[in-house]
């Protein structure tokens, strides 16, 4: 076992996947020289080359479209989109050829890509540096999306990503990079898409969340723990497909659900979930589900008071769980 952080444990993965499979190849704005804007390929292009490490220009639709191409001919491209901010000009090739090319060719084709997105709040970044931007994704049918919130996950997750066959969108918050540390195995491991992992267990309520929100909900759990409640909480981990069986289960065990995302509220993942425990698990509940969720906004501002009031933090969660407990 050694301990890393969260964003070495991704370079960590694209190295040995680089390492395993000469069609893995890298694309993206800085990686190769510079290392990336965060130093996720730090040293990789000196260790893969120019050709497996390559600097693009500044066009998204470029990254993606050429990252799709070179799928279709048997590469496993992995791009990254420096900010999910900047995805939008790749939009037409991630939802018009990369979500259809399977379904469309009856099988015949397929489009093993990866793409990295870095995104989330909490770091000032207010307009073109803050989005978190899921939800476009997560409604769309052919796409996997994940979003792991440990080290030991984003390595786990990337790996399982790039030996798929389906597009992935892989989220990545900029707010995890450095801030935490796990132990991982120094061996191969992966972890399976579609399989949420349960956090903490419990018998009074459930909090399902990913990505930086869980490590809000665990800061939420611990007060509220304090106060004789009981939390079960639910790290998503892959978000499409998500884990039906997991949440439901936990959700006839506790009969009452907090639904936790960074994300602006109206629809976003947690509209989703929310929606199917209701028609499949209605008769269950003894409380209305609460969504906790970033304040309905173009933007995230730049003021860093401002920014903590519009997202989700451990404050909020504990209250929302107080409220479905005392229904």
């Amino acid at each position: 076992m050694k301990k890393v952080t969260y964003i070495d444990a991704i370079t960590e993965a694209m190295a040995e996947e680089m390492e395993r499979d000469e069609s893995v190849f890298l694309l993206g704005e800085d990686i190769g020289l510079y290392g990336g804007v965060f130093k996720a390929t730090k040293g990789l292009q000196k260790r893969f080359g120019a050709e497996r490490v390559i600097d693009s220009p500044i066009s998204e639709v470029y990254i993606a479209g050429g990252c799709v191409g070179a799928a279709m001919v048997g590469m496993r491209p992995i791009p990254e989109i420096q900010f999910a901010d900047f995805i939008t000009p790749s939009m037409d090739q991630i939802i018009q050829q990369a979500a259809k090319l399977r379904y469309r060719s009856g099988g015949q084709w397929t489009c093993p890509m990866t793409i990295r997105v870095c995104c989330g709040g909490e770091v000032g970044g207010g307009l073109y540096h803050s989005q978190i931007n899921e939800q476009w994704f997560f409604s769309q049918p052919g796409l996997v999306v994940v979003f792991p919130s440990t080290p030991y996950d984003a390595k786990g997750l990337l790996k399982s990503a790039v030996r798929g066959e389906d597009p992935v969108i892989y989220f990545e918050h900029k707010r995890l990079y450095r801030s935490i540390k796990e132990e991982i195995p120094e061996d191969d491991f992966t972890v399976p898409i579609g399989k949420a992992a349960v956090r903490k267990e419990g018998r009074d309520v459930t909090i399902v969340a990913y990505g930086l929100m869980c490590h809000k909900s665990l800061q939420a759990v611990e007060s509220l723990e304090k106060d004789g409640i009981s939390v079960e909480l639910i790290d998503m981990r892959t978000l499409r497909p998500w884990d039906r069986e997991t949440i439901f289960e936990s959700v006839k065990k506790t009969s009452r659900v907090v639904l936790v995302q960074e994300s602006h509220k109206t629809g976003g993942v947690m509209a989703e979930i929310s929606a199917s425990i209701t028609e499949e698990l209605f008769d269950y509940l003894d409380a209305p589900i609460v969504r906790v969720c970033g304040i309905d906004v173009p933007m995230l501002p730049f003021a860093p008071p401002m920014e903590h009031y519009f997202l989700p933090n451990a404050e909020k969660i504990a209250r929302s769980v107080k409220k479905v407990m005392e229904y």
